[in-house]
C-alpha cells in the first residue's frame, strides 16, 4: 500500500533561491499537496522570493499569514523575521520568539510543529544551507514516520546543512537537485482544476 501525505515542509538557506527556483518548476498545476518552505533570509527582505516564484510555479506562491488556514496545492513561504508554525487546526502561526540556530524563520520550527501535526502524513526536505538548522527538525519528521528527503551534499550550493542532516537522521531519500522535484511529483494526488 502507497504510503497517503498531507504536506510537504522544504528547509533552505545559503544557496536555496536557485535550489527552490529548480524544485518549483516541477510541479504541475494540479498538484495537491501544500508546499511550506523556510528560506533564511534578511528581515527586511520584501516579497521578491515569493513574486519570483511564481514566475517559476504553477502553483500559487505567497507568504503565509497568520492564522491562515493551510490550502492544498499552495507553496507558502515564511515571512522574513518570523519563526512559521503549524497549529493543530493546520492553520499557521506567526511568532517572533528568539532565533533557533541564529534563524527566524527556523526550519527546525517549522519541521517540528508540522511533525506534531500530520505525523506520518508529512515529508520534510532539506536543501542547500550553510548552518545546522533544520536537522533536529528532520529528525522529529522521521522520527514521526514522515519521509525524510535530503538534497545530495555534492549538488548544493553550500553543503554543510545537507551533511548535517544526514548525520542527524536516518533519512529516507538523498538525491541530487535535479531528482527532488520529479521524485516529490509522484506523491500529489490530482485536484481539480477550475478553466
Amino acid at each position: 500500500m502507497t504510503q497517503h501525505y498531507d504536506a510537504i515542509v522544504v528547509g533552505t538557506s545559503a544557496g536555496g533561491f536557485h535550489a527552490l527556483s529548480a524544485i518549483v518548476a516541477e510541479f504541475p498545476e494540479t498538484f495537491s499537496l501544500p508546499v511550506i518552505v523556510v528560506q533564511h533570509t534578511k528581515e527586511d527582505n520584501d516579497e521578491f522570493l515569493a513574486r519570483h516564484l511564481n514566475r517559476q510555479s504553477a502553483l500559487w506562491v505567497k507568504e503565509a499569514d497568520d492564522k491562515e488556514a493551510i490550502q492544498s496545492g499552495r507553496l507558502y513561504l515564511a515571512p522574513p523575521g518570523y519563526h512559521l508554525l503549524i497549529e493543530a487546526d493546520r492553520s499557521f502561526s506567526l511568532s517572533v520568539d528568539p532565533r533557533v540556530n541564529y534563524s527566524r524563520p527556523s526550519i527546525d520550527v517549522l519541521f517540528s510543529s508540522a511533525a506534531d501535526v500530520y505525523q506520518d502524513n508529512l515529508i520534510g526536505v532539506i536543501l542547500t544551507g550553510a548552518n545546522s538548522d533544520g536537522s533536529q527538525g528532520l529528525r522529529n519528521i522521521k522520527g514521526r514516520g514522515g519521509l525524510a528527503i535530503v538534497q545530495e551534499p555534492d549538488s548544493a550550493e553550500v553543503a554543510y546543512m545537507p551533511r548535517e542532516a544526514i548525520a542527524a537522521t536516518p533519512v529516507d531519500h538523498v538525491l541530487a537537485l535535479q531528482e527532488i522535484g520529479p521524485f516529490l511529483r509522484q506523491f500529489h494526488e490530482p485536484i481539480l482544476v477550475k478553466v
